[in-house]
């Protein structure tokens, strides 16, 4: 995904975020979910079909014990 394709999507970055930690930003499409490092969005994008980032999200929710 180009630099150009990216400052299209939405980015939103997580509430965990600070200025000093680890940073990540999420976007979405139909299907579809993409994660970057917002410190450094050039760096490559992590992608999630629909189903895989429902269960990342669910497991994050209520990680098994």
């Amino acid at each position: 995904m180009t630099s150009q394709e990216q400052s299209v999507l939405g980015w939103r970055k997580s509430s965990y975020s600070n200025a000093n930690d680890n940073c990540v930003e999420v976007a979405g499409g139909v299907g579809v979910a993409l994660v970057r490092d917002s410190k450094n969005p050039g760096s490559g994008v992590l992608r999630f079909a629909g189903a895989e980032w429902q269960a990342l999200l669910a497991h994050l929710a209520h990680p098994p014990r």
